[in-house]
């Protein structure tokens, strides 16, 4: 299978190409000629890096030629100061629609793009896929508006559309300032980490699970396509969008996000300390977050995550501490 990757510098999209690679699969991997983070992508045979701008996409289509499955995992201005810029945000949904149509030009059958928690905006009780969404702020509107226009254009080209919601992914690599990267570095270094009070719900999931999630659906709807995914879900009695499917991607673990919080703190032998309340929230304060998964599960017949949170956060913790240890042999850092 050939597939194309927007973001494959980043945390997911990076996982996302190693997950096809181990399997044997041709990886592209549709990068900015400027990158400064070309370093994350994998080292295979199997993939190879495309520098492109994604605002000129269809540029790469003669130097890629066809593919089977294109996955759009690129989004500028998720940083706090653009994450609520209307401008930032309309780029991102003009250039991501110039993905949608280079899947096309390149005959993908199958178009997967990132979606976010954040376009559900307040929802009381269970986050379900067919949910009216309320997005708060323009990085959430921008999603929501993406995925709309999206629709119609995939299926205007003949081509399946999978939005993958994704919710709260954690791991090695992630970005610095997540509150799981933050909780597991500075814990460890005896530091203060300033918190909100933690008592809304959260949910996290593993990277390792998140991307062998996406890599499921994408065989599922390559080997059975998505309208017949459809019918298949509507005689079974589940309640399906009229076109294209959205997908939670999270995991069945939801609990208050102190519960989290403080099981870091005892994975990391009581290290550092926590100091509740004195983080200040972003725009749309502090939502619950509680998503329902049971699509994945139908999708995936009976789909179950491999990794627990403990066993998540320990292995995070050690793929740290291993390349800290190669970075201070190399004397780029003092080892702690």
């Amino acid at each position: 299978m050939r597939v194309i990757i927007t973001g494959a510098t980043g945390f997911i999209g990076s996982n996302l190409a190693r997950a096809f690679l181990a399997r044997g699969d041709e990886v592209y991997a549709l990068v900015r000629p400027d990158s400064p983070r070309l370093g994350a992508l994998p080292r295979d045979p199997k993939l190879f890096a495309v520098a492109c701008d994604l605002a000129h996409v269809r540029e790469a289509v003669p130097r890629i030629g066809r593919g089977d499955a294109f996955f759009h995992m690129a989004w500028g201005g998720v940083n706090r100061e653009e994450i609520d810029s209307p401008e930032v945000q309309k780029k991102n949904v003009e250039e991501s629609l110039e993905c949608v149509r280079a899947a096309h030009a390149m005959g993908c059958r199958l178009f997967m793009d990132a979606g976010s928690r954040v376009e559900y905006g307040r929802a009381e009780g269970l986050m379900t896929e067919s949910l009216d969404c309320h997005p708060i702020n323009a990085y959430g509107k921008a999603k929501w508006e993406f995925y709309n226009r999206a629709l119609p254009l995939c299926r205007e080209l003949g081509m399946d559309y999978c939005h993958l919601r994704f919710f709260s992914v954690y791991g090695y690599g992630d970005h610095p300032w997540s509150i799981i990267s933050t909780l597991v570095r500075d814990l460890r270094q005896d530091k203060k980490v300033a918190l909100s009070a933690c008592l809304h719900d959260w949910n996290f999931m593993y990277i390792d699970d998140a991307v062998r999630a996406v890599v499921l659906l994408c065989r599922r709807f390559l080997e059975k396509q998505g309208e017949a995914l459809e019918r298949e879900n509507a005689a079974s009695g589940r309640q399906e969008p009229p076109e294209g499917l959205i997908v939670n991607i999270a995991s069945r673990d939801t609990r208050q996000l102190k519960s989290f919080v403080e099981e870091i703190h005892q994975i990391v032998g009581g290290r550092g300390e926590l100091e509740y309340g004195a983080f200040v929230q972003a725009k749309e304060g502090a939502l619950s977050v509680r998503p329902d998964v049971e699509r994945l599960s139908a999708l995936l017949a009976g789909w179950e995550e491999k990794y627990t949170f403990r066993r998540g956060i320990l292995e995070m913790i050690e793929k740290e501490e291993t390349s800290a240890g190669r970075q201070a042999e190399q004397g780029e850092i003092p080892a702690r």
